[in-house]
């Protein structure tokens, strides 16, 4: 069964709700029967790849949503509390807003290489505990590189269109599904998940969403006697 996740770096309730679901999965008996997707999403997508003078997160969500900067601080402690409930350590004091196109093409690239969970998981914490620049092609090659890359093919997903294209071929599919806003995590194309969720309704939508698969994809059931053989991973005797 497919799960897909539309998300964007720059979100911090779609770290938040990656954990969850995590931790559902965990406790989730058909885990095997899961294939997951990641696709991408850019909430700001106008975001300069440089600004002539550098915003602190509370700054740029104040004058993004044309609120005080009071109640933007107000807005980013709920998320911290949030995110140490999810056992994540967002230092926002150290984060840096960047456009996250180029980040998201070698998203789309580790995703050719089977590599996307991990580097999801490598984005979000170079963005949200460690403070670093997602916009620079420096640091997405040291990302890429701890997430199993090669330094040339994080160059390759920075300087080839088609990983823009499959970025905006990802955000076109998610308005065509109506998608509004991320983490949106959808469930055998029949159920979806907007937000952060706790880690009961992960759970709750796992098993339902499994179970209707499972009734319509029955797994062989073969019974099996063993006896000496060879696998990939050598022979037994």
């Amino acid at each position: 069964m497919i799960i897909e996740i539309w998300s964007d770096i720059m979100c911090p309730f779609c770290y938040i709700g990656k954990r969850h679901y995590e931790n559902a999965l965990k406790q989730f008996a058909g885990k095997n029967n899961i294939e997951l997707k990641w696709k991408s999403y850019l909430l700001d997508p106008e975001t300069p790849l440089e600004f002539e003078k550098p915003l602190n997160v509370y700054e740029y969500l104040a004058e993004r949503k044309g609120i005080s900067l009071a109640q933007s601080i107000k807005m980013h402690e709920h998320v911290v509390a949030m995110a140490k409930q999810a056992g994540l350590d967002y230092q926002l004091d150290k984060l840096v807003i960047a456009n996250m196109l180029k980040a998201h093409r070698v998203i789309q690239f580790a995703k050719k290489k089977g590599l996307a969970d991990l580097i999801e998981e490598n984005m979000f914490k170079a963005y949200f505990t460690e403070g670093k620049n997602l916009a620079d092609d420096d640091v997405l090659v040291a990302i890429g590189i701890a997430s199993g890359l090669t330094k040339e093919e994080v160059i390759t997903a920075l300087t080839d269109d088609l990983y823009a294209y499959e970025v905006d071929q990802d955000i076109q599919e998610a308005r065509a599904i109506g998608l509004t806003g991320v983490p949106f995590f959808v469930f055998d194309r029949k159920y979806a998940i907007s937000g952060a969720q706790p880690t009961e309704a992960f759970l709750n939508t796992l098993n339902k969403s499994c179970k209707e698969w499972l009734a319509s994809n029955p797994q062989p059931g073969l019974q099996i006697t063993s006896g000496e053989s060879c696998s990939t991973k050598g022979c037994d005797n």
